[in-house]
């Protein structure tokens, strides 16, 4: 019997030993320390290096129209064209929206990809293809690239390691979550968004009577309930780590502080917003997420996504220039200049920071829209071919790579599958995009597919 062993220095034969112990009471808890400190080995003993050290994802979620946004076509009939006109940036030769002016002055930092390809054009399948990069199967339900990431880079601290902003993406969430990886990896979703008046970061506050020495007793008393249960099941540790999460962040002053935008100058969160007169607390929600991911992953957070909704765009595409979907009360909430502020605002100011090299910026969505409008002036979904923007964390920005045809409607040249781009992610975060987890059952998950492959050209 081979003795080979595993990319994460563990011998098959010894992994499966550890699956024996789980499975006749070593317990989960145990078993996925093991696996982090696998991970942790693996991360310190990599060729790969590191560029980043944190990423945050600009989920557009619905799928963003990549005609109407980074892959106009200008000279492509009216019906294809669409209402928009596009613009020079400054980089020769590429031409974006017409409105996303601010994002077209630092298309320099900017890698844009026009050739990403995907064969689902439904958005719970869409959704777990881009945020996993495996193609959706019954047999497994994947973890998204977050969570692997929280898996194998966890925070110091007490803010977890994965953040969405609001909320989780919404579309079927059951199957696009950690998969088979401990809770603890999941997305801590605020339930609140920072860019409305309404804002409160949910259970970060104490309950109507309820003060930090009443919670200390409580959960002792949890975690002596705990250790007499252990005594007879041998299971799960002294604490539950999602109960200990919690406990962390509602004692600590500084987690509070991690998430309140007042602590920002006016002038910075007027950065991220379109219409600087309008009241902060209500203004461009998308703006005020990404100073939100700003600040978590200033204080160490490895992988913070942004949600941003009103996408899914299958009537008239006039309106998404001058108000958001969800909300039509306002300017200061149109979706495409909403994201040209805040992508500009979050590239810039991390820059300013001295955080852009450490900080990998995504910019993804479930599909693109149909190059031809439909009856009712929108675009419908169209997985064949779109785009998605990087930039920082050791990406070489000033490039296009790939390209649609005339019609933005099949990928021209150099085609990318999502699991290429998850290799490429995991590449520029540090983590070797070959490296295997385990299931509890002890099946080997690569966290990237076999097939996918770095896009070289994106590496600084």
């Amino acid at each position: 019997m081979s003795t080979a062993k595993r990319c994460d220095g563990v011998t098959r034969r010894n992994f499966f030993r550890v699956g024996g112990l789980t499975a006749f009471g070593l317990g989960m808890c145990n078993f996925f320390q093991l696996q982090r400190a696998m991970a942790a080995s693996s991360l310190s003993d990599s060729k790969t290096a590191a560029k980043a050290k944190s990423c945050i994802l600009i989920w557009l979620d619905g799928g963003a129209s990549h005609l109407d946004t980074f892959d106009p076509k200008r000279t492509a009939p009216s019906e294809v064209r669409g209402p928009f006109d596009s613009i020079g940036t400054n980089l020769t030769g590429v031409r974006i929206s017409e409105h996303l002016p601010q994002t077209a002055k630092i298309m320099d930092k900017l890698a844009l990809i026009r050739s990403v390809t995907s064969p689902f054009g439904v958005h719970n399948f869409a959704v777990q293809y881009l945020m996993t990069g495996y193609k959706p199967t019954p047999a497994l339900e994947h973890p998204v690239m977050a969570s692997v990431v929280a898996h194998m880079r966890s925070q110091t601290g007490v803010l977890p390691s994965n953040i969405a902003i609001p909320n989780l993406i919404s579309r079927d969430a059951a199957t696009i979550g950690n998969g088979f990886l401990p809770n603890s990896t999941k997305h801590f979703s605020l339930g609140s968004d920072p860019g409305k008046a309404n804002y409160n970061v949910r259970d970060l506050n104490f309950y109507q009577g309820l003060d930090i020495s009443r919670l200390d007793r409580r959960r002792k008393i949890v975690n002596a309930m705990n250790k007499f249960g252990n005594l007879k099941s041998k299971g799960k540790g002294p604490s539950d780590p999602d109960l200990e999460r919690a406990y962390n962040l509602i004692a600590s002053d500084d987690a509070k502080a991690a998430f309140d935008l007042n602590e920002e100058p006016r002038k910075m969160r007027e950065r991220y917003t379109l219409d600087p007169r309008a009241n902060l607390a209500d203004s461009n929600n998308i703006g005020q997420q990404c100073l939100l991911a700003r600040r978590l992953v200033e204080r160490g957070v490895p992988f913070v996504t942004v949600n941003n909704t009103g996408w899914d765009n299958h009537l008239d595409l006039a309106t998404y220039a001058n108000r958001h979907p969800g909300d039509p009360r306002s300017a200061s909430h149109a979706l495409i200049p909403g994201l040209d502020r805040a992508l500009s605002a979050l590239i810039g100011d991390l820059s300013d920071r001295g955080m852009l090299d450490d900080t990998l910026v995504l910019v993804m969505t479930d599909f693109g829209r149909t190059p031809k409008i439909n009856s009712t002036g929108g675009r419908d979904h169209w997985p064949n071919c779109f785009s998605v923007a990087m930039a920082g964390g050791g990406v070489k920005g000033g490039q296009v790579i790939g390209a649609s045809d005339a019609l933005g409607e099949f990928v021209k040249d150099r085609p990318i599958s999502p699991g290429d781009l998850s290799s490429t992610i995991y590449t520029l975060l540090g983590i070797d995009p070959g490296h295997e987890l385990h299931t509890p059952d002890g099946r080997p998950f690569r966290i990237a597919p076999q097939e996918s492959k770095v896009i070289k050209e994106l590496l600084a």
